[in-house]
């Protein structure tokens, strides 16, 4: 919803500033329209119906997988694409994968989502209503801001969101950003003071094949981006969760394990997700299983925390690296 339009709304009707703190109320606890809000009069139902769209976004479709996954593709109200991804768990977590932009300006070479037309930022409240979609369908537990776009460009509407995101059930410990390393983001992140998670992409541990892979590469190096995150560490204690998707025969050898094992100093200050590659139109593909386990056990003889992540929504493109927003092309 369109937080500031509701409260110019109320404010011309000379409604009392505790209405908009009802709405959200509402809101936040998933309340699918203005008429199941019983504790506002009715005449001031109609009003919000006919003065305030419920939603910033306009739900465009939702594909389901068949581990439950389900990516929802909205219009912004300029008609800009936006996907969000619910995963369900084995454990019974509720996770949302939120995007931070539509598409991106940063054009990673193994990523969907850098290869479509870039929309711009995305508002906090856009941001929010994302989350506020799967709210209705029922509880969440958890975001990361690794859908589309670098939420590091975008960190102001992101902290904002995620001032809010606990009244859905989604506290900033259960919170997670990631970033291709963009260092202020990451150092105004680290100033917040916040609890919530980093993640970098990292996908090479050496600068020539990393911007290879990642153009921003060129502008915020390896060795100033991981010395952004060990200050981060020291500053929030809280783990920096290394992400690196496996791509056959580009970064997966064992001589790569080694280097990145290198690169991860203090070993407490950061946790490997090794993240099999989901197909694109890119030139990439994935690293084998046996493949993966050789590069894990690389890492782990090291003294490196590293977990292979559990992939989901990959037949409907939903899981990482896939996000883009084809059928509103």
């Amino acid at each position: 919803m369109d937080r500031e339009a509701l409260r110019e709304t109320l404010d011309r009707h000379g409604q009392p500033a505790y209405r908009a703190r009802q709405v959200w109320a509402w809101l936040a606890r998933g309340c699918g329209s203005y008429a199941e809000m019983t504790d506002l009069p009715a005449s001031l139902r109609a009003l919000l119906e006919e003065h305030v769209p419920f939603s910033t976004l306009t739900l465009e479709r939702e594909q389901r997988a068949s581990d439950g996954t389900v990516k929802a593709l909205l219009a912004t109200v300029r008609g800009r694409p936006v996907e969000t991804v619910l995963m369900r768990y084995r454990d019974g977590r509720r996770s949302l994968c939120l995007s931070a932009q539509s598409g991106c300006p940063l054009t990673c070479s193994f990523c969907a989502t850098g290869q479509m037309r870039f929309g711009g930022n995305l508002s906090a409240d856009e941001i929010l209503d994302q989350a506020l979609h799967f709210r209705r369908r029922g509880t969440v537990d958890h975001a990361v801001f690794m859908g589309m776009g670098e939420p590091m460009m975008n960190l102001d509407a992101v902290l904002e969101a995620c001032t809010l995101l606990p009244a859905l059930g989604i506290t900033n410990r259960r919170t997670a950003i990631s970033t291709v390393g963009w260092i202020p983001g990451i150092e105004r992140l680290t100033a917040s003071g916040r609890p919530i998670r980093l993640a970098l992409s990292l996908h090479a541990a050496e600068d020539g094949l990393r911007s290879e892979l990642m153009a921003v590469n060129e502008r915020y190096p390896l060795a100033a981006v991981l010395d952004a995150c060990r200050r981060d560490f020291e500053a929030r204690r809280r783990t920096i969760f290394i992400e690196y998707v496996m791509l056959a025969g580009v970064n997966d050898r064992y001589e790569q394990a080694l280097a990145l094992a290198r690169l991860l100093s203090p070993r407490t200050a950061f946790k490997v997700n090794l993240i099999p590659y989901n197909p694109t139109d890119a030139r990439f593909a994935g690293s084998g299983r046996e493949a993966i386990a050789a590069f894990r056990a690389a890492l782990e003889s090291r003294g490196v925390r590293v977990t292979v992540r559990l992939t989901r929504g990959r037949e409907i493109a939903a899981a990482c690296g896939q996000l883009a927003a084809a059928s509103a092309a």
